[in-house]
């Protein structure tokens, strides 16, 4: 009963991007004048809003392990006193050399 309820985030992604496609669809076939037409379009950037937010956290899931480890080449999160600031006044090659990664 669980699956039912809280569908897996390909699923979430698949059905928005189809509804998104659906409501252009009616909104360019049909094109009605009125406040109908905002509705429309508003309803076509939400679902692609959603779908948008749902293929980022399918990518987040696949590039989890089984166990919910993150895979070796993904970094968890930055050190704390390494900021965006930072990361822009840094060389990028002593950025990867003090996160421990390499080029290859």
């Amino acid at each position: 009963m669980r699956r039912i309820l809280r569908p897996d985030a390909r699923t979430v992604a698949a059905l928005a991007a189809l509804a998104a496609v659906a409501a252009l669809a009616v909104l360019l076939v049909w094109r009605p004048a009125t406040i109908l037409m905002v509705g429309l379009a508003l309803l076509c950037v939400v679902l692609a809003a959603i779908t948008g937010t749902a293929v980022a956290a399918a990518r987040e899931q696949g590039g989890r392990t089984e166990t919910g480890e993150a895979t070796p080449g993904q970094l968890e999160s930055l050190p704390a006193d390494l900021d965006a600031d930072t990361l822009d006044a840094l060389d990028s090659a002593a950025v990867r050399a003090q996160l421990g990664l390499s080029d290859r």
